[in-house]
């Protein structure tokens, strides 16, 4: 093995029932580099990782850890031999302080009990080593995800991990926090840590990496310098397929005369969204720009009733309705998929065949409940239409991919046959061909009339996709411009000024 080489894993072979997850896949990574490990959901990225640190067993190959043949069984033993993960989702104790999160498991004793004034001192040495300026005695829940992912690098370091895996730890963060997370990452590069980056932001793998591994379908693609593909040529490499013919999507044709399907006239929640007014046509794709924290999510439950409006009305088809409660938008056919699948949208236990029929149900009423034959019939024709890729509908949602996951949750409220259709962050996390076909399917509804608020933080899928976009800032809208003449730039430009004016668009302030 070359000196510079840490982590070898060769010809890597990982069988389920009736599938082979991974098929002779080599990966190597060397000493203060960032590798990132690029694929669509299901390629095997995962079960690669989970196999390097000990939750899945391999069927064949070797891993090498610098030279020595090792064979983690548990997550444990993968920190043990110094290999430390920082998954999307934060791990860590979120009751617990900042420091005792940092040493859980590993406090230093002092006559018989914590040494808390050591745990403390440790802690508030490693949280300036990151340039991070907080009270390490407070609750890991009082801080952002941004330095909750922090403290669990810092963790990592601490128990001086000789390779970081670094799970989609981008996904939840605004631009700020990306940065400060990169410069972290780059201090431990230099120090000569292994990093190993999974992510879906193509533009940030080119930012902060040096090598590259893809996979496909549980077989190895190839491994490149950085700059040895562009952008076009990775995501071909990633889908298999032209990304011109993954993304030749055409934006929804909205008739002159269509009618108001939705209207909202000066909602508001006071702390959380000020006085807002937006209109939706029949068949109309509105998208919502802006930062993280400008107000989108919330405009978004108010218009479902999971947010109750302190201020103004909402109007559907010209007739005022009540929107209180989720089951009031329900009962008025608006749908709402929202960001965080996860926590608000899957249950993770139950099958795709329960989570696909939860929202039909509650229109019925659960004094009509649907029969046996009805789910098996509902949940079998979506998985169809939405190419869900399972291999019947009682697989638990849990185990899906986060691109199949975030199917199941649009087939959940595509069988409520809804009039309108809210989707916050649908795209989030998940693949280029994943991405390609949830905007396909989005388009495919307007064009049945259904009209649809679209909410991203990713400008050229809000510009690709809508039909008219409303941009926020500081929680109210600032500006209203048309998606097929307006610019990333342009879009920047308003959230930077806040208004639309000086850049010749249509404004709403």
């Amino acid at each position: 093995m070359p000196e510079n080489i840490i982590l070898e894993m060769k010809e890597i072979e990982i069988k389920f029932p009736g599938v082979k997850a991974l098929d002779k896949v080599d990966f190597t990574l060397r000493k203060g580099e960032v590798h990132s490990l690029l694929g669509e959901n299901g390629a095997g990225k995962s079960t690669l990782i989970k196999c390097l640190t000990g939750v899945n067993r391999k069927d064949g190959g070797k891993i090498l850890l610098n030279g020595q043949e090792i064979n983690p069984t548990s997550p444990q033993q993968a920190v043990d031999l110094g290999i430390s993960t920082v998954f999307q989702e934060i791990n860590l104790c979120p009751n617990l302080t900042v420091a005792e999160n940092i040493f859980i498991g590993r406090q230093p004793m002092k006559r018989g009990g914590i040494d808390w004034k050591t745990i403390n001192k440790r802690a508030n040495e490693l949280m300036e080593r990151f340039h991070l300026d907080i009270d390490v005695t407070r609750p890991l829940s009082f801080y952002s995800t941004a330095v909750q992912q922090m403290v669990s690098i810092a963790r990592a370091v601490d128990i001086q991990a000789k390779i970081l895996i670094l799970d989609e730890p981008t996904s939840s963060l605004d631009d700020n926090e990306v940065r400060l997370l990169f410069e972290v990452m780059r201090q431990l590069k230099a120090e000569g840590m292994g990093i190993i980056f999974i992510t879906h932001f193509l533009d940030q793998v080119y930012e902060i990496s040096d090598r590259m591994t893809i996979l496909r379908n549980g077989h190895l693609i190839g491994s490149y310098e950085i700059g040895q593909l562009n952008k076009v040529q990775l995501v071909t490499e990633m889908i298999g397929k032209d990304i011109d013919v993954i993304f030749n999507l055409k934006r929804a044709d909205v008739k002159e005369d269509a009618a108001y399907m939705l209207e909202a006239e000066h909602i508001g929640v006071p702390g959380k969204v000020k006085d807002i007014s937006v209109t939706l046509k029949e068949g109309e794709l509105l998208g919502f720009a802006g930062l993280l924290g400008s107000g989108r999510t919330e405009t978004a439950e108010m218009l479902f009733g999971a947010e109750k409006t302190a201020q103004g009305k909402i109007r559907k088809k010209g007739s005022d309705i009540s929107l209180k409660t989720p089951h009031e938008a329900i009962m008025n056919r608006i749908a709402f998929c929202p960001e965080d699948r996860k926590t608000d949208g899957i249950i993770g236990d139950l099958s795709i065949r329960e989570n696909i029929m939860l929202a039909v149900q509650a229109r019925r009423g659960f004094m009509h409940p649907m029969s046996r034959a009805e789910q098996d019939k509902l949940a079998d024709y979506y998985i169809k239409a939405l190419g869900i890729a399972t291999p019947d509908a009682e697989k638990k949602i849990g185990e899906l991919s986060g691109g199949n996951q975030q199917k199941v949750i649009l087939a959940r409220w595509m069988a409520t046959e809804p009039d309108v259709l809210i989707l916050d962050e649908p795209t989030r996390g998940i693949d280029v061909g994943a991405k390609a076909e949830i905007q396909r399917l989005m388009l495919e509804r307007c064009r049945d009339g259904v009209s649809v608020i679209f909410i991203s933080s990713e400008l050229d899928e809000i510009i690709r996709c809508s039909n008219r976009i409303v941009v926020m800032r500081d929680r109210q809208k600032v500006a209203e411009v048309d998606g097929a003449t307006c610019t990333q730039q342009d879009i920047l430009n308003i959230i930077a000024e806040g208004s639309a004016a000086e850049n010749g668009k249509e404004a709403s302030v």
